[in-house]
């Protein structure tokens, strides 16, 4: 290839990658346009800060709620400087028991730098009251389904269908206690001491959370715990609740909370399927990649905007 020809398809690939990436800067504006209409009232500025809390806590996947995603979105929050407050959006009927101390933890330890307030949608109750007790206000609808403060073993005994299908099981074991609860045997007393020693220490460590949490006598949240649901309505009657009201009015309360006046603004998390800047200069860059090498076969120069174009 001579030096007139290298110097023609430079020019050919820098034409064709610049319009690629201002298509790209395009579309990634009307992407971040449409998305932050939605998402984000304010880019910039006092915001308050929403963390959404759905599904069982401790599960991923869609009906779930990562614990780890929602520590660092507050940890996020608690070291942005423009968000003044936070939102709890909770709406969850619980899960496992250290995810729920892990988000309670992080609630508790933000509560002394900036405020927090929780909103309950339909339903918060179990670890999703656990996560909510240590806010500084409790927002839920009269209809809220919330409390159920309590523990929770399930255990299933599959012996009798082993039996059935003729199949034996032998357990070989080092430690008394490591096959409690199996489901290969009949519940036995010593099970049953161990799983309610554990439940209870659980209990107590809910109990007190919730009695800190909402400055409740331990001997009084005993009194209206013991696994019972409320309505919102109830609740508040009880002081599980400060308020009843929705996510407006939560939002309102946490602007106030921090000093601002005026119409809030907020800031709702980024949703997982957003494009970023990133994603989309990379894939350009990949698809300029695949486009040459797959038109410039030995011997001649292809016409290289379909490739692109098609990617």
């Amino acid at each position: 290839m001579d030096k007139r020809a290298a110097v023609v398809l430079a020019v050919i690939f820098g034409g064709l990658f610049l319009v690629l990436f201002g298509f790209m800067l395009l579309a990634y504006s009307a992407v971040k346009s449409a998305s932050f209409t939605s998402d984000v009232e304010s880019s910039a500025g006092a915001r308050v800060g929403i963390v959404e809390v759905k599904g069982t806590i401790g599960t991923e996947g869609p009906q779930g709620a990562d614990a780890d995603k929602i520590v660092k979105l507050l940890k996020k929050y608690e070291k942005d400087d423009d968000i003044k407050s936070i939102v709890l959006r909770v709406d969850s009927p619980g899960g496992s028991v250290a995810p729920s101390q892990e988000i309670h933890d992080a609630v508790k330890r933000i509560k002394g730098k900036k405020k927090v307030v929780v909103s309950m949608g339909g339903l918060a109750a179990s670890g999703g009251y656990y996560i909510s007790a240590p806010a500084d206000k409790i927002y839920a609808e009269p209809g809220t389904l919330t409390g159920s403060i309590g523990v929770i073993f399930m255990h299933f005994n599959v012996r009798g269908l082993l039996e059935w299908a003729k199949v034996d099981e032998t357990t070989l074991k080092a430690g008394k206690y490591k096959d409690t609860l199996s489901p290969f045997r009949p519940l036995q007393d010593t099970d049953r001491e161990e799983i309610q020693g554990i439940s209870d220490d659980i209990y107590g460590q809910f109990v007190k959370a919730v009695a800190e949490g909402r400055s409740i006598p331990e001997a009084k949240v005993r009194e209206i715990a013991e696994g019972r649901i409320y309505t919102g309505h109830k609740a508040k009657d009880l002081k599980l609740v400060d308020e009843l009201g929705g996510l407006d009015d939560a939002v309102g309360a946490a602007w106030q909370l921090a000093g601002q006046s005026g119409e809030p603004k907020i800031q709702y998390p980024p949703k997982e399927h957003e494009l970023s800047l990133r994603d989309l200069v990379r894939g350009a860059f990949q698809g300029a990649a695949e486009g040459v090498k797959t038109s410039l076969p030995e011997g001649g120069v292809m016409f290289l905007a379909p490739s692109l174009l098609g990617r």
